[in-house]
Protein backbone atom coordinates (compact mmCIF):
# COMPACT_ATOMS: atom_id res chain seq x y z
CA UNK A 1 0.00 0.00 0.00
CA UNK A 2 1.30 3.51 -0.83
CA UNK A 3 2.16 5.60 2.21
CA UNK A 4 1.09 9.21 2.48
CA UNK A 5 3.55 11.79 3.73
CA UNK A 6 2.70 12.94 7.25
CA UNK A 7 3.57 16.57 6.51
CA UNK A 8 4.61 18.77 3.54
CA UNK A 9 7.80 17.80 1.71
CA UNK A 10 9.46 21.10 2.57
CA UNK A 11 9.30 20.13 6.25
CA UNK A 12 10.97 16.75 5.78
CA UNK A 13 14.72 16.93 6.41
CA UNK A 14 17.42 15.88 3.98
CA UNK A 15 20.55 14.62 5.71
CA UNK A 16 24.02 13.51 4.67
CA UNK A 17 24.50 9.77 4.45
CA UNK A 18 27.55 8.04 5.94
CA UNK A 19 29.00 4.52 5.64
CA UNK A 20 26.79 3.61 8.61
CA UNK A 21 23.83 3.93 6.22
CA UNK A 22 25.20 1.29 3.84
CA UNK A 23 22.68 -1.43 4.76
CA UNK A 24 19.76 1.01 4.62
CA UNK A 25 20.89 2.13 1.14
CA UNK A 26 21.11 -1.49 -0.01
CA UNK A 27 17.63 -2.13 1.43
CA UNK A 28 16.33 0.81 -0.61
CA UNK A 29 17.86 -0.64 -3.78
CA UNK A 30 16.23 -3.98 -3.06
CA UNK A 31 12.89 -2.25 -2.48
CA UNK A 32 13.07 -0.89 -6.05
CA UNK A 33 14.12 -4.22 -7.55
CA UNK A 34 17.76 -3.25 -8.00
CA UNK A 35 20.73 -5.37 -6.83
CA UNK A 36 21.70 -4.60 -3.24
CA UNK A 37 25.30 -3.95 -4.30
CA UNK A 38 26.60 -3.23 -0.80
CA UNK A 39 30.16 -3.16 -2.14
CA UNK A 40 29.25 -0.41 -4.61
CA UNK A 41 27.45 1.54 -1.89
CA UNK A 42 30.59 1.29 0.22
CA UNK A 43 32.56 2.96 -2.58
CA UNK A 44 29.91 5.62 -3.19
CA UNK A 45 29.53 6.61 0.45
CA UNK A 46 33.28 7.00 0.95
CA UNK A 47 34.27 8.58 -2.38
CA UNK A 48 31.12 10.70 -2.77
CA UNK A 49 28.55 12.65 -0.80
CA UNK A 50 25.34 10.81 0.00
CA UNK A 51 21.99 12.51 0.61
CA UNK A 52 19.08 10.75 2.26
CA UNK A 53 15.59 11.20 3.63
CA UNK A 54 14.49 8.99 6.48
CA UNK A 55 11.14 7.22 6.30
CA UNK A 56 8.73 9.12 8.59
CA UNK A 57 7.33 5.71 9.52
CA UNK A 58 10.70 4.53 10.80
CA UNK A 59 11.26 1.99 8.00
CA UNK A 60 14.81 2.92 7.00
CA UNK A 61 15.41 5.34 4.15
CA UNK A 62 12.64 6.91 2.11
CA UNK A 63 14.99 8.29 -0.55
CA UNK A 64 18.67 8.50 -1.49
CA UNK A 65 21.04 10.24 -3.89
CA UNK A 66 24.83 10.31 -4.22
CA UNK A 67 27.03 13.01 -5.76
CA UNK A 68 30.64 12.22 -6.62
CA UNK A 69 32.57 15.46 -6.97
CA UNK A 70 35.54 15.81 -9.33
CA UNK A 71 36.38 19.36 -8.35
CA UNK A 72 34.84 22.54 -9.78
CA UNK A 73 34.71 21.09 -13.29
CA UNK A 74 32.17 18.30 -12.79
CA UNK A 75 30.16 16.28 -10.29
CA UNK A 76 28.33 13.03 -11.09
CA UNK A 77 24.85 12.35 -9.72
CA UNK A 78 23.67 8.80 -9.14
CA UNK A 79 21.50 6.41 -7.12
CA UNK A 80 18.46 8.69 -6.98
CA UNK A 81 15.98 6.27 -5.43
CA UNK A 82 12.62 6.63 -3.71
CA UNK A 83 10.99 3.78 -1.82
CA UNK A 84 8.12 2.27 -3.80
CA UNK A 85 5.63 3.06 -1.04
CA UNK A 86 6.41 6.78 -1.42
CA UNK A 87 6.62 6.91 -5.22
CA UNK A 88 5.00 9.66 -7.29
CA UNK A 89 4.75 12.18 -4.45
CA UNK A 90 7.45 14.62 -5.62
CA UNK A 91 10.18 13.24 -3.36
CA UNK A 92 12.74 12.64 -6.13
CA UNK A 93 12.38 16.23 -7.37
CA UNK A 94 12.59 17.58 -3.82
CA UNK A 95 15.84 15.69 -3.21
CA UNK A 96 17.33 16.69 -6.56
CA UNK A 97 16.52 20.35 -5.96
CA UNK A 98 18.44 20.12 -2.70
CA UNK A 99 21.41 18.60 -4.54
CA UNK A 100 21.28 21.32 -7.22
CA UNK A 101 21.17 24.04 -4.58
CA UNK A 102 24.19 22.63 -2.74
CA UNK A 103 26.33 22.31 -5.86
CA UNK A 104 25.59 25.75 -7.25
CA UNK A 105 27.35 26.41 -10.55
CA UNK A 106 29.25 23.11 -10.66
CA UNK A 107 28.42 21.25 -13.91
CA UNK A 108 26.60 17.97 -13.27
CA UNK A 109 26.33 14.72 -15.18
CA UNK A 110 24.19 11.63 -14.74
CA UNK A 111 22.94 8.48 -16.45
CA UNK A 112 19.15 8.47 -16.60
CA UNK A 113 16.79 5.53 -16.90
CA UNK A 114 13.70 5.93 -19.02
CA UNK A 115 11.65 6.49 -15.87
CA UNK A 116 13.97 9.17 -14.51
CA UNK A 117 14.68 11.12 -17.69
CA UNK A 118 11.49 13.30 -17.67
CA UNK A 119 12.32 14.60 -14.17
CA UNK A 120 15.89 15.49 -15.15
CA UNK A 121 14.67 17.26 -18.28
CA UNK A 122 12.28 19.36 -16.19
CA UNK A 123 15.24 20.29 -13.97
CA UNK A 124 17.22 21.51 -17.00
CA UNK A 125 19.42 18.52 -17.86
CA UNK A 126 20.02 17.89 -21.57
CA UNK A 127 20.83 14.68 -23.44
CA UNK A 128 24.43 14.23 -24.58
CA UNK A 129 24.55 10.51 -25.36
CA UNK A 130 23.40 7.00 -24.57
CA UNK A 131 24.85 3.82 -23.12
CA UNK A 132 23.88 0.31 -24.09
CA UNK A 133 24.00 -2.36 -21.40
CA UNK A 134 25.16 -5.81 -22.52
CA UNK A 135 25.05 -8.97 -20.42
CA UNK A 136 25.89 -12.63 -20.73
CA UNK A 137 28.66 -15.21 -20.69
CA UNK A 138 31.55 -14.06 -22.84
CA UNK A 139 32.60 -16.66 -25.40
CA UNK A 140 35.99 -15.99 -27.03
CA UNK A 141 35.75 -15.90 -30.80
CA UNK A 142 38.79 -18.12 -31.20
CA UNK A 143 40.77 -15.27 -32.68
CA UNK A 144 43.22 -13.54 -30.39
CA UNK A 145 42.11 -9.91 -30.00
CA UNK A 146 44.48 -7.40 -31.51
CA UNK A 147 45.55 -4.13 -29.96
CA UNK A 148 48.02 -3.50 -27.19
CA UNK A 149 49.46 -6.12 -24.83
CA UNK A 150 47.20 -6.78 -21.82
CA UNK A 151 48.27 -7.98 -18.37
CA UNK A 152 47.17 -7.81 -14.74
CA UNK A 153 47.71 -4.39 -13.16
CA UNK A 154 50.24 -3.94 -10.36
CA UNK A 155 50.45 -1.34 -7.61
CA UNK A 156 53.13 0.42 -9.65
CA UNK A 157 50.66 0.92 -12.52
CA UNK A 158 48.17 3.01 -10.53
CA UNK A 159 49.91 6.36 -11.03
CA UNK A 160 50.00 5.89 -14.82
CA UNK A 161 46.36 4.75 -14.78
CA UNK A 162 45.32 7.93 -12.97
CA UNK A 163 47.18 10.09 -15.51
CA UNK A 164 45.55 8.26 -18.40
CA UNK A 165 42.13 8.45 -16.77
CA UNK A 166 42.47 12.22 -16.23
CA UNK A 167 43.37 12.67 -19.90
CA UNK A 168 40.48 10.54 -21.18
CA UNK A 169 37.80 11.80 -18.78
CA UNK A 170 39.05 15.39 -18.74
CA UNK A 171 38.85 15.51 -14.93
CA UNK A 172 40.89 14.25 -11.99
CA UNK A 173 39.16 11.18 -10.53
CA UNK A 174 41.90 10.26 -8.06
CA UNK A 175 39.55 9.95 -5.02
CA UNK A 176 37.62 7.20 -6.83
CA UNK A 177 40.52 5.49 -8.60
CA UNK A 178 42.57 5.28 -5.41
CA UNK A 179 39.83 2.98 -4.08
CA UNK A 180 39.64 0.86 -7.25
CA UNK A 181 42.17 -1.82 -6.20
CA UNK A 182 40.12 -2.60 -3.08
CA UNK A 183 36.79 -2.35 -4.93
CA UNK A 184 37.54 -4.43 -8.02
CA UNK A 185 38.20 -8.16 -8.17
CA UNK A 186 40.49 -7.79 -11.20
CA UNK A 187 42.20 -4.91 -13.01
CA UNK A 188 43.92 -5.15 -16.39
CA UNK A 189 46.15 -2.65 -18.16
CA UNK A 190 47.04 -2.44 -21.85
CA UNK A 191 50.54 -1.41 -22.92
CA UNK A 192 51.89 -0.19 -26.22
CA UNK A 193 55.68 0.12 -26.45
CA UNK A 194 55.87 0.06 -22.66
CA UNK A 195 53.29 2.82 -22.09
CA UNK A 196 49.90 2.21 -20.46
CA UNK A 197 47.30 3.17 -23.08
CA UNK A 198 44.22 1.51 -21.59
CA UNK A 199 42.82 -0.16 -18.53
CA UNK A 200 39.70 -1.94 -17.31
CA UNK A 201 38.36 -3.31 -14.04
CA UNK A 202 35.97 -6.10 -13.07
CA UNK A 203 33.78 -5.78 -9.96
CA UNK A 204 30.99 -7.93 -8.48
CA UNK A 205 27.26 -7.16 -8.63
CA UNK A 206 24.40 -9.58 -7.93
CA UNK A 207 25.90 -12.82 -9.29
CA UNK A 208 27.53 -11.01 -12.22
CA UNK A 209 30.82 -9.27 -12.85
CA UNK A 210 30.68 -5.70 -14.17
CA UNK A 211 33.30 -4.39 -16.61
CA UNK A 212 34.08 -0.77 -15.82
CA UNK A 213 35.83 1.52 -16.26
CA UNK A 214 36.90 0.53 -19.77
CA UNK A 215 39.41 2.87 -21.40
CA UNK A 216 41.26 2.00 -24.60
CA UNK A 217 42.85 3.73 -27.60
CA UNK A 218 40.89 1.58 -30.09
CA UNK A 219 38.29 -1.17 -30.40
CA UNK A 220 40.87 -3.97 -30.68
CA UNK A 221 42.41 -3.01 -27.34
CA UNK A 222 39.00 -2.57 -25.69
CA UNK A 223 38.04 -6.07 -26.81
CA UNK A 224 41.35 -7.48 -25.58
CA UNK A 225 40.77 -5.95 -22.14
CA UNK A 226 37.25 -7.41 -21.93
CA UNK A 227 38.49 -10.81 -23.10
CA UNK A 228 41.24 -10.84 -20.48
CA UNK A 229 38.81 -9.95 -17.68
CA UNK A 230 36.28 -12.53 -18.89
CA UNK A 231 38.93 -15.23 -18.60
CA UNK A 232 39.29 -14.41 -14.89
CA UNK A 233 35.67 -15.25 -13.94
CA UNK A 234 33.00 -17.90 -14.43
CA UNK A 235 30.21 -15.38 -13.80
CA UNK A 236 28.27 -13.64 -16.57
CA UNK A 237 29.55 -10.19 -17.52
CA UNK A 238 27.73 -6.88 -17.59
CA UNK A 239 28.91 -3.62 -19.14
CA UNK A 240 27.40 -0.22 -19.97
CA UNK A 241 29.03 0.70 -23.28
CA UNK A 242 28.88 4.16 -24.84
CA UNK A 243 26.47 3.50 -27.73
CA UNK A 244 28.73 5.36 -30.16
CA UNK A 245 31.16 2.44 -29.96
CA UNK A 246 29.10 0.32 -32.33
CA UNK A 247 32.04 -1.82 -33.47
CA UNK A 248 32.77 -2.99 -29.93
CA UNK A 249 29.07 -3.59 -29.24
CA UNK A 250 28.84 -5.77 -32.37
CA UNK A 251 31.91 -7.76 -31.35
CA UNK A 252 30.63 -8.27 -27.81
CA UNK A 253 27.27 -9.46 -29.13
CA UNK A 254 29.01 -12.01 -31.33
CA UNK A 255 30.85 -13.18 -28.20
CA UNK A 256 27.66 -13.69 -26.20
CA UNK A 257 27.06 -10.32 -24.50
CA UNK A 258 23.55 -9.40 -25.58
CA UNK A 259 21.87 -5.96 -25.42
CA UNK A 260 19.51 -5.36 -22.51
CA UNK A 261 18.59 -1.98 -21.01
CA UNK A 262 20.00 1.41 -21.93
CA UNK A 263 20.56 4.70 -20.13
CA UNK A 264 20.72 8.29 -21.32
CA UNK A 265 23.76 10.43 -20.56
CA UNK A 266 22.70 13.91 -19.45
CA UNK A 267 24.44 17.07 -18.28
CA UNK A 268 23.53 20.36 -16.60
CA UNK A 269 25.71 23.45 -16.81
CA UNK A 270 27.94 22.07 -19.57
CA UNK A 271 27.14 21.22 -23.21
CA UNK A 272 28.84 17.83 -23.03
CA UNK A 273 30.95 15.55 -20.88
CA UNK A 274 34.61 16.59 -20.78
CA UNK A 275 37.42 14.46 -22.14
CA UNK A 276 37.81 12.16 -25.13
CA UNK A 277 34.79 9.92 -25.68
CA UNK A 278 36.58 7.97 -28.41
CA UNK A 279 38.75 6.31 -25.73
CA UNK A 280 36.02 6.15 -23.07
CA UNK A 281 34.14 2.89 -23.67
CA UNK A 282 32.41 2.34 -20.31
CA UNK A 283 32.12 4.14 -16.95
CA UNK A 284 33.18 2.65 -13.64
CA UNK A 285 29.47 2.58 -12.82
CA UNK A 286 26.59 4.70 -14.03
CA UNK A 287 26.39 6.09 -10.50
CA UNK A 288 29.84 7.73 -10.71
CA UNK A 289 30.56 8.18 -14.41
Amino acid sequence: MPSSLPRPLAELPVRRLTPRDLVACADLCEDRGWPRDEQRWGLLLTAGAGYGMDDPGGKGLMASCVVTSYGPGLAAVGMLLVAERYARQGIARHLMERVLAEHGSTPLSLYATGAGRPLYERLGFTVVGRTQRVTGHYRPSGEKPGGATVHAATAEDLRAMVRLDSDVFGIDRTPVLARLPAFADHIRVARDRGEIVGYAALWPSDRTHVVGPLIAPDTDTAEALVSSLAAATDLPLRADIDARHTDLLNRLERSGLLPSSSTTMMTLGTPDLPGDWTRRYAPLTVATG
